[in-house]
């Protein structure tokens, strides 16, 4: 596959995300990966309801693209250069001509409208002239000039509803030359990327793959005491049937109490726990199914 088909993901502090909405629709398509949405708008930056761009992904969900080779991992801090007065002033004039143009000419009067019928256009008046009536009752005459009624008159005047397109992805940007890593060694070699680097991590990539060769989607699930949730489908469409739990070292161990925990909280939500071991030497996945039964 040639990298400029490759889905991009932007690492930025050891995370990757991607900004592109068909390439995140081709993650969820082509290669069952979800990740989560964590973008807000500026203004309501606390609100975590409904969430946008940028996607972030799973380390565990970088490395499985990467081996594939349906993705690259692009240094976002090392992309960006420092513009020149001439490239900034240059882009900066053509935002402006790019919103001035698309922004319609405004209507001076609502009465001669072409899109409004001869009833609209009757029951605008008359809503007007009352709004002006009223305007002039609750003031005394020397308050209301000629100013004012002007800028009553214009204030109510159709607002035409027209769209402005602001700068988006960082790629749009004249100076932005993104660095590619094809590769995890590679990435690895600059410092760029570093999961799986202990045992434990490599068990989880392990699992992961295993599972996604299943056919299963994958979604965080720390709220429900897991590594993952395991979907038999898109998320879209189904509920999880799994929490998954990783356990990787060779001498790694779980006690009872974890063991009668994952049951009884796997059970309360409607799923069953799924302790995972990797076995490194045989590359092989062994799974244990946990779920509360009921006695007597």
């Amino acid at each position: 596959m040639d990298t400029d088909s490759k889905i991009k993901l932007n690492v930025s502090n050891g995370t990757a995300h991607v900004w592109s909405l068909e390439d995140i629709a081709r993650l969820r398509r082509e290669h069952q990966i979800c990740g989560l949405l964590t973008g807000t708008l500026p203004h309501v930056a606390q609100q975590n309801v409904f969430l946008g761009l940028p996607l972030q992904l799973m380390p565990e969900e970088v490395v499985l693209l990467i081996e594939h080779g349906a993705a690259v991992l692009v240094d976002e801090q090392a992309s960006h250069r420092i513009p020149t007065g001439s490239q900034l002033n240059s882009w900066q004039q053509q935002q402006k001509s790019k919103a001035q143009s698309s922004i319609p000419p405004l209507v001076d009067s609502t009465l001669n409208t072409p899109n409004l019928s001869e009833d609209q256009i009757q029951k605008r008046r008359l809503r007007e002239e009352k709004r002006l009536a009223a305007a002039q009752r609750s003031t005394t005459p020397t308050e209301v000039s000629e100013d004012r009624l002007k800028a009553t008159d214009s204030s109510n005047a159709l607002q035409t509803a027209y769209n402005v397109d602001v700068p988006g992805a960082s790629v749009e940007h004249p100076w932005y030359s993104p660095i590619v890593y094809e590769s995890l060694e590679s990435a690895r070699a600059a410092g760029l990327w570093t999961f799986p680097n202990t045992q434990s991590e490599k068990a989880r990539c392990a699992v992961f793959r295993d599972l996604w060769k299943q056919g299963y989607f994958m979604g965080i699930g720390i709220k429900f005491g897991g590594d993952w949730l395991v979907y038999p489908g898109d998320p879209l469409r189904y509920h999880s049937h799994f929490v998954a739990t990783v356990h990787g070292g060779s001498k790694d161990h779980i006690s009872p109490m974890e063991v009668v925990a994952h049951g009884r909280l796997g059970t309360a939500t409607r799923k069953s726990h799924l302790l995972c071991k990797w076995h490194e030497q045989e590359d092989r996945v062994e799974y244990f199914s946990i779920e509360w039964a009921g006695f007597g």
